[in-house]
């Protein structure tokens, strides 16, 4: 993937689109998705709309009771344990998936966490580059052959606008030397886009194809834990709870270009791109502000990418794939 590749390609959909309308049409029957997150929020969406087009629908929760609950009216949905900061438990969803299924189509990783306070998780990592990226790393790289097998399968990992807030911290990727809750929610967000830039490159000769996206702005449980009032300062919400932020979608809406990403035939034999409203992002200058829009350009580099892939690798003891 070169940034030449990085702009439109004439999406009949948009940023108003919502998942039903990206799926329309569409039949999932016989395919498996797996989603990360998949029981609340964007990631809840994404499940129905793949189980409503007749997909097939795995659910890794840390909270697996809270996700049965959540899906209950959800045909053909199962739920996994699994904690995207535990590599133990990374593992032993992946082991519990290679016994129980012979190919996986779909892989969107959804599930995310953003603007934490300081946590320390596994050996010391950060948590959001932790929970964002090195868990959803750890979980490709140990279904990779499930993803192989399928012939065709796309992984899509949602990233952010948020990723405009800094490139990766080459030096201090863990924020040893001070922490910001923000900048470590920005290296994340450029984490998952680079993921999918590599993976793309290394699983193309197995049919694999990866994409990172923004959603778009959304309320819902990601903001968990930003105060009330933090989110009044930024003008998201009102005294009441209301969403007044301008260009807010809704989660059906903020759903539909990862579902796009996973199922659009525009996209065959394209992959390691960003997306945003159901259209390829163009590429944007370092002046423009995050709402302008676009990808920057450090997060769709294929040799950073390739560098952030060895250092993940390294950190998680992931197996290699696409050797």
């Amino acid at each position: 993937m070169s940034t030449s590749e990085q702009q439109p390609i004439g999406s009949p959909h948009s940023a108003a689109s919502t998942a039903s309308e990206v799926l329309a049409g569409f039949d999932l029957s016989g395919r498996t998705a797996l989603v990360t997150g998949g029981y609340s929020g964007l990631g809840l969406e994404t499940t129905r709309a793949l189980a409503a087009a007749g997909a097939r629908v795995i659910v890794p929760a840390r909270r697996p009771e809270t996700a049965r609950a959540a899906l209950r009216d959800v045909p053909r949905c199962e739920v996994v344990p699994l904690d995207l900061t535990d590599l133990a438990s990374v593992r032993a969803a992946a082991a519990h998936l290679a016994d129980r299924l012979d190919r996986l189509d779909l892989l969107l990783a959804v599930a995310g966490v953003m603007a934490t306070p300081e946590r320390r998780v596994g050996p010391g990592w950060e948590s959001q580059f932790a929970a964002n990226h090195l868990g959803h790393f750890a979980l490709v790289s140990e279904v990779y052959p499930l993803l192989a097998a399928a012939g065709g399968a796309r992984v899509v990992v949602n990233s952010s606008a948020g990723h405009t807030l800094t490139d990766i911290r080459w030096h201090d990727p863990h924020f040893r030397t001070g922490y910001d809750k923000w900048l470590a929610y920005g290296q994340a967000k450029t984490a998952n886009a680079l993921f999918a830039v590599h993976l793309d490159a290394l699983g193309r000769g197995d049919g694999v194809r990866a994409f990172a996206l923004h959603p778009g702005k959304i309320i819902t449980g990601l903001q968990r834990e930003l105060s009330q009032q933090e989110q009044i300062d930024r003008g998201w919400i009102d005294a009441r709870g209301k969403v007044i932020g301008p260009d807010f979608k809704t989660p059906s809406q903020g759903a539909a270009t990862g579902l796009w990403a996973a199922t659009s035939p525009l996209l065959t034999g394209r992959g390691g791109l960003y997306l945003e409203d159901c259209e390829v992002a163009r590429v944007s200058t370092p002046d423009e502000p995050m709402d302008a829009g676009g990808v920057r350009a450090y997060a769709v580099s294929p040799e950073s990418a390739a560098r952030l892939w060895e250092l993940s690798a390294g950190a998680t003891g992931a197996r290699p794939i696409g050797l």
